[in-house]
């Protein structure tokens, strides 16, 4: 198991499938499964007994998790895709895009 590029938060592109070129933000990293949850990305219908959450119960679409190796960071100047770079500053691991050469926060 590696280390990701991507965590909580960041925004995101989709490099392949049926949501290519969609951005959204993401939401949870599912580490082990190396895959990530991004808000609007990967759209399932599940069917959901009633509850007393949702007494109708019913189809409801929500994201499912999508592998890592189909997501991009984006640039935070361009706005683009982008790869990263991992720098150390003594404890501090400071993530760098490879396009602009600025920090990802």
């Amino acid at each position: 198991m590696s280390k990701l590029h991507i965590k909580k938060d960041d925004t995101v592109i989709v490099l392949t499938g049926r949501d290519k070129g969609k951005k959204g933000k993401v939401q949870k990293v599912l580490v082990k499964e190396e895959r990530a949850i991004v808000e609007g990305i990967n759209m399932v219908s599940k069917s959901q007994k009633p509850s007393a959450k949702n007494p109708q119960g019913g189809i409801v679409k929500q994201e499912a998790p999508i592998h890592i190796s189909n997501l991009s960071l984006i640039d935070p100047k361009s706005g683009k895709a982008t790869r990263v770079s991992i720098k150390h500053e003594g404890k501090n691991v400071i993530r760098i895009s490879k396009k602009s050469g600025e920090e990802i926060k």
